[in-house]
């Protein structure tokens, strides 16, 4: 009756004989057949389908990984950034997944559930903290609950991990399942990076303690702690994290440069981060205008100075793909060092330059790098930690971290160790800004392949 319904132009012998293989039917016929035995088993089954006489494309996908990229896609259009979670459980439940999200804190020290009503975890010390601490899946099956822990990701950009239960009976360690919870890590990232940018719910979330108006505006002003080409990768990290005044940094990758910058107002009085801020402004601006290091040099010193704020020290710098070679401008600050066959050593930076805001010449020193070299930019803060006793954290104590955390791991979680190590040595109490940043010139030799 559908198919007589649907306009089957064939009488029920010949039907009869053709459902019996002893006859063909029109391809039209054939179809109109196959559609009419189609939607009884839609409402019977919902799942299984009769072949028509040609490919016919599903409107939209019912289950698999397409399926999950659509759901996560058409949930996301005009979603509040809170919502995300949630369309991120439904998307996962496409690949037989039961999903769960958490975001790591701005320190870099806690993956904060989202939503609420579960307890945060330490990155230190927790499967899901090492997910993130090596940027790769982490399968677990502690009580014989399976889980895959990915790490969520905004490029390369470390944003918190992706809790993923198998809900088919799927082996956890089954290649084609990590890929699909990389994938869903992968897109997740990108949903919480863009949605924040309207919306504070994620946000608010990686909040662990209250910003002041000058760490604000220092933070909103800062690029991705990390970043990366196939050649080059970038990373950075600053403590306090929600308390810093006077430090800045900034890079630019492209496919024959890699531009970079790093600047200390020097003070965590309210002057500090307007100085700091200035000085990013004054170098990003001239570096856009395709400008070479020593005007870039010219305009911060002009900023600066014209401002009428006290002077900012800092580096700037510019690394060629293609040759291999680095050019620096240091004012009033340490120069770059430089881990090279398992030791360190500080690049040469030529005559003392007083720091920016000075309006005097400036002339890059030059440094010709190799493949597995690694350069460190990094503030007074860093060597000027000092413990209980008035000891310092010194050059010695940056160089024994480099040595020890950049060729075993990936390169923002070392930018993570210098940190974490100097709030430890200064038992959590900075008296200044500490940050680095690091740049692998020739890309990362890590097995994940991810940074």
């Amino acid at each position: 009756m559908r198919y007589f319904a649907l306009g089957g132009a064939v009488d029920l012998f010949e039907l009869d004989a053709y459902l019996n293989g002893a006859m063909p039917l029109p391809g039209v016929q054939r179809d109109m057949l196959a559609h009419a035995v189609n939607e009884r088993l839609d409402e019977l089954f919902g799942r299984d389908r009769v072949p028509y006489s040609r490919p016919v494309r599903q409107t939209q996908p019912v289950s698999g990984p397409l399926a999950a990229l659509v759901e996560l896609l058409e949930g996301a259009h005009r979603a509040p950034p809170e919502r995300l979670p949630f369309l991120m459980d439904a998307a996962g439940r496409a690949v037989g997944l039961r999903v769960g999200v958490y975001l790591a804190d701005y320190a870099q020290r806690t993956l904060v559930p989202v939503p609420g009503g579960r307890e945060p975890l330490e990155i230190d010390s927790t499967p899901a903290g090492e997910a993130f601490r090596r940027g790769d899946v982490v399968v677990t099956a502690e009580a014989g609950e399976p889980r895959l822990w990915a790490p969520l990701l905004d490029g390369v950009e470390r944003l918190g991990v992706l809790e993923a239960e198998p809900t088919d009976g799927t082996d956890p360690h089954d290649p084609v399942l990590r890929d699909q919870c990389r994938w869903l890590a992968y897109l997740f990232g990108h949903l919480v990076t863009i949605t924040t940018q309207y919306g504070d719910g994620l946000d608010r979330v990686r909040r662990r303690e209250h910003r002041g108006p000058a760490t604000e505006l220092l933070w909103t002003a800062l690029p991705p702690l990390t970043a990366a080409t196939q050649t080059v990768t970038v990373a950075a990290a600053t403590e306090p994290a929600y308390g810093t005044t006077s430090d800045v940094f900034d890079y630019a990758l492209s496919e024959t440069t890699v531009s970079f910058a790093i600047f200390d107002a020097g003070t965590r009085e309210r002057a500090g981060a307007p100085a700091a801020a200035v000085a990013l402004a004054a170098y990003r601006a001239a570096r856009r205008d395709g400008q070479g290091l020593p005007e870039q040099a010219h305009a911060v010193d002009e900023a600066i100075s014209s401002s009428g704020g006290h002077g900012v020290s800092g580096v700037i710098g510019r690394f060629d793909v293609a040759t291999g070679w680095l050019a620096h401008v240091t004012a009033g600050h340490p120069g770059p060092a430089l881990l090279r066959d398992g030791t360190v050593t500080e690049l040469r930076t030529g005559d003392p330059a007083p720091p920016f805001g000075s309006r005097t010449d400036r002339v890059p020193a030059e440094e010709q790098l190799r493949r597995g070299d690694v350069v460190a930019l990094y503030t007074d803060g860093v060597t000027g930690a000092c413990d209980h006793e008035g000891r310092a954290f010194g050059f010695s104590g940056l160089a024994r971290v480099l040595e020890h955390d950049v060729p075993a791991r990936l390169l923002p979680e070392a930018a993570r160790r210098i940190t974490q190590a100097v709030l430890a040595h200064a038992n959590g109490r900075l008296a200044d800004d500490a940050s680095v940043l690091l740049l692998r010139p020739f890309g990362d030799r890590t097995s994940s392949g991810w940074f």
